[in-house]
């Protein structure tokens, strides 16, 4: 036996593998970006700031993460491709050491009526599964759970073949489903005001539905006029009880009308699936006010809004039914789980034990698995979407997020912070773009973009640590460290809007009285019920402008210029100017360019490669025909107004040749909310969720109501815009109005006039008022969550 002796082996140069630590971005110029590079160190936190429109979202999720999701996409084959939305190659030289990107933005959920959060998580699946094996008595698989699956049944000859024989057999089958029969798994039922579909003085060849879209110039009158049903020159009320019934609820049935095969429904069914199975907020607007006119929605009296059959809701645990889970707040649910000691299906309670403490620990265990996934707001949503990456295993991942904490308390935003460092620290790379100063300041890396918004931006103007950024000059690193004083005198209400009662969700009978001709600020912590309160008991009101964070729908044909009713007056002006028709200085209708319809660009389909947009060779993207442009306005054509950004838009029209009050109006308002970057024609699809609603709020500032409710308006500010916010409020409120801003922002707190605070906690542990008094009291007092954070804010 001989001992082998070892010397110290000399150091080994790093393996080529390890070398690869950082994410390269050269050449970037996706939408305003100026050619930039810079060099992002992989598993670090990494922040981008700037004002609205310098380029950080262009940077992070136009350029970095569309890369790695296309890269990713490409890996299947060509066949799953094509199933999959096609991606282009953002405009970029070279882009180095991607990961695979998860995407974590503030896109609402989707408003499908029947998606809830238990459905959206995976939760409902598991609890679902829970039920089919523990549940007493038994009732079947995980199905007979779902309020998604019908119970049907049926029976039939089949046609067998065996043996070269063909054997006919009777077969009955059944499946048990949960959905409530009554509301097919809506939780609500209709009601229809027959007299709001039509004028019964009038015949259908008259024009007797008043139903949008149903005119009888085209297809609905065709059908109608031809089905033989009924006599279309004859006045409803002449109809026998036969003839209004097949007006009304006659099934689907084939008929040929001008020898076309068709079919022929009744007029409730057919609303009943075009319309009232779709979720009310996502209806185009004037649909949606024929829906609240003709249809009274009320909780479906057989399952109580549950959802549920009632043989769902017969099978139990502990005396918990399913419905009765999803009802509970999810804090409750999960400490309910943690109690069911079953080793049968112990991997199925761990499972959804982790995903129900998820919900906890990212603060939102306030909500139900039952809540519609649709009323959520933008920060709710996120995080709910965080939900499913919070125990995931992998790890060298680059999740990016999109203000995270949008809709946080300041108490909240310290738990969002760990969670944020809980991702980098099992080794991923995380790409936040964010605003406020506490999130800002656990960054490793800083990439600060500016100077400015829009075309004076697209440029790196910092990059290195917070320490850094503070002594850097730049305009975030000068506003980092802001800090609002206290208002040495508030204003005297006028009035008050008195609130009596409220019980929405969980307040809890709250009694309250809102001042009036003030700026009043709402706050309180995620789920404290502050929405309830407001969206409750005040939104509804007359004379109440309600602007919320709802998604602007538009495509890409839409722009800031077809959505304030701009072009409107700029179009009457091109034509008086010119003595020709209005309709040619618009892109969608006579003036659009004939080889691109107006679009300013072909697109070619590449089936499962991406599709190609090249600019019109006609036009050269500028929309309109050659003879359009031909017409001037104080020396611009059509397109060289869209092409303006605001701030220009608004000199160009308020004096000189080309003077327009009712533009300019509306270009004011618009660079009153801090949009005065934007130009007219950039399609609505490229904003952002902050630029969104401001474009709301310059919308509806020209609206005649007396009272304006504000959710979270500094949603995706600067901290350099926070203060320009604070100066329209301000003018809103000088002129007369009433401002009632539900807000977490402490600049914006320390500003108002009065404060009504909620809490204490969130879910069933809030719902009451704990503060009201003037900003000044409640810093003194200290007695509430947001008191503590509001003076430890001003006290730097």
């Amino acid at each position: 036996m001989s001992t082998a002796t070892t010397t110290d082996a000399p150091p080994s140069r790093p393996h080529a593998a390890d070398s690869h630590d950082l994410i390269r971005v050269h050449g970037a110029r996706e939408n305003n970006l100026k050619d930039i590079s810079v060099e992002l160190p992989k598993r670090r936190l990494t922040v981008f700031t700037g004002v609205s429109g310098s380029g950080k979202s262009s940077l992070v999720f136009g350029t970095i993460a569309a890369e790695s999701q296309r890269l990713i996409n490409e890996t299947y084959s060509a066949f799953v491709q094509g199933f999959m939305p096609t991606l282009g190659r953002p405009d970029v030289d070279v882009l180095d050491g991607l990961t695979t990107a998860i995407i974590v933005d503030q896109e609402r959920m989707g408003a499908n009526p029947r998606s809830t959060v238990g459905t959206a998580t995976d939760a409902n699946a598991m609890l679902r599964i829970l039920f089919s094996r523990l549940g007493q008595p038994h009732i079947g698989s995980s199905q007979a759970f779902s309020f998604n699956v019908a119970s049907i049944s049926g029976a039939g000859a089949v046609t067998t073949s065996r043996n070269g024989q063909t054997v006919k057999e009777r077969r009955e089958f059944s499946i048990t489903g949960g959905m409530c029969p009554r509301c097919e798994g809506m939780g609500r039922v209709n009601d229809i005001d027959l007299s709001a579909l039509y004028d019964d003085g009038r015949s259908l060849n008259a024009g007797a539905i008043t139903i949008p879209g149903y005119s009888t110039e085209g297809w609905y009158g065709r059908i109608f006029s031809g089905s033989g049903f009924f006599d279309a020159d004859k006045p409803i009320r002449e109809f026998t009880k036969r003839e209004l019934h097949d007006l009304l609820y006659k099934e689907p049935t084939k008929i040929k009308v001008d020898g076309i095969n068709l079919t022929y429904e009744g007029l409730v069914p057919k609303i009943q699936k075009s319309m009232l199975s779709k979720d009310v907020e996502a209806m185009q607007p004037h649909i949606r006010a024929f829906v609240e006119r003709a249809v009274t929605f009320t909780t479906c009296p057989d399952c109580d809004g549950t959802r549920l059959s009632e043989i769902a809701r017969s099978s139990k645990i502990r005396g918990i039914s399913i419905a009765d889970a999803c009802a509970m707040q999810i804090s409750d649910l999960a400490a309910w789980v943690r109690e069911l000691d079953e080793p049968s299906v112990a991997p199925l309670l761990r499972s959804l034990g982790h995903t129900l403490d998820s919900f906890v620990e990212i603060g939102l265990g306030y909500l139900s698995l039952d809540r519609p996934a649709g009323t959520l707001s933008g920060g709710e949503a996120q995080r709910t979407k965080m939900i499913r990456h919070l125990g995931s295993s992998l790890t060298d991942v680059t999740y990016v997020f999109d203000e995270p904490t949008i809709g946080l308390h300041p108490h909240d935003i310290a738990r969002m912070n760990d969670l944020l460092l809980q991702l980098r620290d099992k080794g991923n790379t995380v790409l936040v773009v964010e605003h406020k100063p506490e999130a800002i300041a656990i960054a490793d890396h800083v990439v600060d973009l500016g100077p400015l918004a829009g075309t004076g931006g697209g440029e790196v103007v910092y990059e290195g640590t917070v320490e850094g950024l503070r002594a850097s000059g730049t305009l975030t690193g000068r506003h980092l460290d802001d800090r609002a004083s206290l208002k040495p005198s508030v204003r005297t209400p006028t009035g008050a809007l008195q609130i009596r009662g409220a019980a929405t969700h969980n307040l809890r009978d709250v009694d309250v009285d809102v001042p009036l001709g003030v700026l009043v600020v709402v706050t309180g912590v995620a789920g404290s019920g502050k929405s309830s309160l407001i969206h409750g008991s005040v939104a509804g009101r007359e004379g109440v402008v309600t602007v919320d964070q709802g998604a602007i729908r538009g495509s890409r044909r839409s722009n800031p210029a077809t959505y304030t009713g701009l072009l409107e007056p700029i179009r009457k002006a091109f034509a008086k100017a010119n003595g020709v028709k209005p309709a040619l200085f618009s892109a969608n209708s006579e003036g659009a360019c004939p080889t691109c319809n107006g679009a300013g660009v072909v697109y070619t389909d590449l089936a499962m490669m991406a599709g190609v947009a090249t600019p019109c060779e006609l036009c050269e993207g500028r929309r309109f025909m050659a003879e359009v442009l031909e017409y001037t306005f104080g020396g611009k054509d059509i397109s060289e107004v869209l092409a303006m950004s605001v701030a220009e838009a608004g000199q160009f029209f308020g004096s000189g040749d080309a003077k327009t009050p009712a533009a300019h109006k509306i270009l004011v308002n618009l660079a009153d909310v801090g949009l005065g970057y934007l130009t007219l024609g950039q399609p609505l699809t490229t904003l952002s969720g902050g630029e969104r609603q401001r474009l709301k709020l310059a919308t509806q500032m020209a609206d005649k109501g007396g009272v304006y409710v504000l959710d979270e308006p500094t949603t995706g500010l600067h901290l350099a815009d926070v203060e320009q916010l604070l100066g329209l409020l301000d003018r809103l409120v000088d002129s007369g109005k009433s401002v009632i801003v539900i807000e977490h922002h402490q600049a914006v707190m320390a500003h108002a006039d009065w404060v009504i605070d909620l809490g204490p906690g969130a879910g069933h542990d809030g719902g009451l008022v704990v503060f009201e008094g003037t900003p000044a009291d409640l810093v003194a007092a200290r007695s509430t969550l947001t008191g503590q954070h509001l003076a430890a804010y001003i006290e730097g």
